[in-house]
Formats: C-alpha cells, sequence, structure tokens
C-alpha cells in the first residue's frame, strides 16, 4: 500500500510544473539587502497558490499565507522568498543545463518552496490531509534575520498557531538540520578627538583606545573556539564555537589625521549547549566605554532528531533518497529557530547544496526537486494522519 501510495503521488508531482514556476520565481530580483521587489514576488506567489488550488490565500503585509486540508492540527511548510545579493545580474535570468537549475535563489531556497507547494497539492488531491492541513507560510526578510518576516509573525503572535511540527527548505544537500547557532553580532565604536598629526598631542587616537580592548577580544576569541558542539555537524573544524572579529571596521578621516572615531563588529555565532546572555555580558564587560549596537541577537535553538516528525522525516527520506538522512547543526542560522522556541519540532530539509548557495553558479539539481516534493508529500501525510490516531 505504501508502495502504492508513493507511486501515485510521483505521477500527480509534475517535474516540469515545479522547475517552472522555480524558474518564474528565481527571475523575480528579490536580493535581501536592500529588500527589493517583494511586493511583486508576493503577488507572484499569491498567483501560484491561487492556481494550485490553495485555500485561504492571503497576504499580511509581505508575508503569504495558504492552506491545504482540513482540521486543526497544521503542519507549516515555511520558506523565505528572499535571497542574498547576485555577483552578476544575469542570475536573475534562471535557466535549465542539463539536469540542474541555475540562477540566484535556486537553491537557497526558490527552488525548495516551489517544491513544497507542489507536495502540499498533491497531497491534497491524493485525498492524504482529511485529519490535518498544511499551513504555507512564505515571508521575506529571512536573510536580514526577519523583521518584516518570522520575526514580526513571532512578536505578533502570529507564528505555529495550532502548529504541530514546521519544515523548510533549506539548501541541506541530504543532511536534515534540527539544531542551529545563535547569535550576537555587535558593533562597538570607541570615541576620539581630531588633530593634526603634527599636533597629535592636541588630540585622542579613537583606534589606540580600542587596542586595549581588542587584545582582550583576541584572547577570549582563542578560548571560545576552543569550544565544541555534541551536535554533528561536518566537517569536524565546524564544531567549534565562533567569535568573527572586525567583518567591518572603519574609523578615521585620513592617514594624516588622528581618528575622531573607530568601530568595529564582532560576530559571535553560539553552538546550543553556551548561554546567550552570559556570552553577551561577557563581551560587554571588554567594552566597556565603548558604545554599543546591537546588529543582531538570536538564542541558539534545536529540536530532538526523535520527535514523531523528524523520524517521519527520516523514514521517508532514506526511502526516497535510498540511504538514511544525518542529523546536524546547521552552521548558520535558519527561521527553525522561530518555531523550536516555542517548542514547535521544526526541521530544514531541502533540495539545494549548501556549498552553491549565495555563489556566482547558484543551482539546484532537478532530480532533487522531484525527490523533496515527494518527500514532503509523504511525511506531512503521515504526520497528519498519526495526530489524529
Amino acid at each position: 500500500m505504501r508502495d502504492d501510495l508513493t507511486q501515485r503521488l510521483r505521477e500527480r508531482l509534475d517535474l516540469p510544473a515545479i522547475a517552472e514556476l522555480a524558474l518564474r520565481l528565481i527571475a523575480i530580483p528579490t536580493e535581501n539587502p536592500p529588500g527589493g521587489n517583494y511586493e511583486v514576488c508576493a503577488a507572484a506567489l499569491c498567483e501560484a497558490l491561487a492556481q494550485l488550488g490553495f485555500d485561504a490565500v492571503r497576504r499580511e503585509g509581505l508575508c503569504v499565507f495558504a492552506e491545504a486540508g482540513r482540521g486543526k492540527p497544521a503542519l507549516v511548510f515555511s520558506g523565505h522568498y528572499d535571497v542574498v545579493p547576485v555577483q552578476s545580474r544575469g542570475q536573475f535570468h534562471p535557466r535549465v543545463e542539463g539536469a540542474n537549475l541555475f540562477g540566484r535563489g535556486s537553491s537557497d531556497m526558490k527552488g525548495g518552496l516551489a517544491a513544497m507547494l507542489h507536495a502540499a497539492a498533491a497531497a491534497r488531491d491524493e485525498g492524504l490531509l482529511e485529519a490535518g492541513r498544511i499551513e504555507i507560510v512564505l515571508v521575506p526578510d529571512e536573510e536580514t534575520a526577519g523583521p518584516r518576516g518570522s520575526r514580526s509573525l513571532a512578536a505578533t503572535g502570529r507564528l505555529g498557531q495550532d502548529a504541530i511540527g514546521m519544515l523548510t527548505p533549506e539548501p541541506t544537500g541530504g543532511v536534515i538540520w534540527n539544531a542551529s547557532r545563535g547569535a550576537l553580532t555587535l558593533r562597538a565604536t570607541r570615541r576620539g578627538k581630531a588633530a593634526h598629526v603634527g599636533r597629535q598631542f592636541e588630540g585622542v587616537n579613537a583606534f589606540e583606545r580600542a587596542l586595549p580592548a581588542l587584545a582582550r577580544l583576541a584572547a577570549i576569541k582563542a578560548e571560545v573556539e576552543q569550544r565544541e558542539t555534541a551536535y554533528a555537524i561536518a566537517p569536524a573544524a565546524a564544531r567549534r564555537s565562533i567569535l568573527l572579529l572586525g567583518g567591518q571596521a572603519a574609523g578615521g578621516a585620513n592617514f594624516n589625521v588622528t581618528p575622531e572615531a573607530f568601530s568595529f563588529t564582532l560576530d559571535r555565532r553560539l553552538n546550543p549547549e553556551e548561554d546567550l546572555d552570559q556570552e553577551e555580558r561577557r563581551l560587554r564587560d571588554v567594552l566597556d566605554g565603548f558604545e554599543v549596537e546591537i546588529l543582531q541577537r538570536e538564542p541558539a535553538a534545536a529540536t530532538p532528531a526523535d520527535s514523531s516528525l523528524g523520524a517521519i522525516l527520516a523514514r521517508h527520506v532514506a526511502a526516497v533518497a535510498g540511504r538514511p538522512p544525518a542529523f546536524e547543526l546547521c552552521p548558520g542560522l535558519i527561521e527553525t529557530r522561530f518555531y523550536a522556541a516555542r517548542g514547535i519540532p521544526a526541521y530544514a530539509y531541502g533540495p539545494g547544496l549548501l556549498t552553491v548557495s549565495h555563489g556566482p553558479n547558484e543551482f539546484v539539481p532537478l532530480p532533487n526537486l522531484a525527490a523533496c516534493a515527494l518527500i514532503y508529500a509523504l511525511t506531512a501525510a503521515d504526520l497528519l494522519r498519526r495526530s489524529h490516531l
């Protein structure tokens, strides 16, 4: 019976239609920053959802919602439609070459969005969503911490209502991400007083005033980056916690003027075992006397691999892909964190490849789109049926 269902879903899932939707979305240049063409993309997504027969298609601000199925328990299919800036404008002219679809966002994650939407429609049309529903949540601003997307939905209590799980099609390259790092990103500025180099005794050198703190931060960096997470992540060097100093640095008006101000960034990426409040206090103690601006502050988040959703997803990945997937820590931030923080099991699994995402030759393998669509449909049907038993 299970093999028969898989075959019926394969027949419903039209790879050319999935690829066509991906191509259409990729051609909309939703670069973030600055966050352009969101209105155009949101409208295109609403149109695609209506064409696929989804219920309750609507927009709330720049977020797009829709539903498939019926019943209170919901599995959220969520994803973002913004993309990182391109290396060339040609990346917004997507193309298919052989077995790959090229273009900005193909891997992260407009290809995955197309697969998810078609998966939900196929599960509905096969009559698999009678005991629960799939809620579609498509958001902007993921690449800049979600101020008009998932973060705003979380702040207003709109995120994850009735949800018993969440899936997002991040470019996981065959593994399942069940955890993500936290982040604390600061910009620190030290003030001084400008003066001509020949009369520097009349000035106060902001750069030199910052040096003692920079030395202390370098010592903290050395200690922090000896810590390793217990979560699986490849390669082994990626297990270490992170403190990046000076990702951005600026100061001074000219080479012959004492700098009136000097600023630099700190990007602290925390493994799930680390405490965000404690790590922030440690950094702020060093930065006493600096002006400190918070650019990003996010706790780490994780979902156990053995939740009902995790077990079901892993089983269907193994059946479709031919091998059991590993559960790993995502090396960056992903929006599963907003759901996991509310006790909703949340996982990332997608058709894209992290190794090419954000790069000049970003692509997604077409067979991955078909395989992931099938996995999403089977997982949703299985989870919602079990929740009803």
